[in-house]
């Protein structure tokens, strides 16, 4: 197969496995760790207005979801990848980082938050994952 198309086949892969697991963690992470009392998480405005009320538990399985999600999309982007499989593995990271900016930007969350989650859950897990798959 040819390299390029081996490489862009890889991102996508990525950046889909990647945003499974996401989603699959962000589904359940309601059942694991309850929502505050009377908070609609099913709806933007739902989501804006249950922030004040959450505590730094309910942010963990967001997070895990951001950095797991990533380290996955990373890791199947490298191995699929032809060449400068690193490359592929910090593009997915970059993709999910822009998605978790834009998530940020349109549901404010605590400083604290947002500063962990876009510091330690996207580079450093796409390299991770880039790492693992080219050992």
């Amino acid at each position: 197969m040819n390299p390029t198309l081996k490489n862009i086949l890889g991102v996508l892969a990525g950046v889909f496995a990647g945003g499974i697991l996401n989603m699959a963690i962000i589904t359940v992470s309601g059942s694991i760790i309850p929502p505050p009392e009377g908070a609609d998480l099913t709806t933007m405005e739902g989501l804006k207005a249950a922030m004040p009320l959450m505590e730094a538990k309910h942010f963990l399985l967001p997070f895990l979801a951001h950095a797991l999600g990533t380290l996955l999309g990373a890791f199947v982007a490298a191995k699929i990848g032809a060449t400068n499989k690193m490359r592929l593995a910090l593009i997915v990271g970059g993709w999910f980082f822009l998605g978790g900016l834009a998530n940020i930007i349109m549901l404010p969350s605590p400083m604290w938050f947002t500063l962990v989650d876009l510091g330690l859950a996207y580079i450093p897990m796409a390299y991770f994952g880039g790492k693992l798959a080219t050992k």
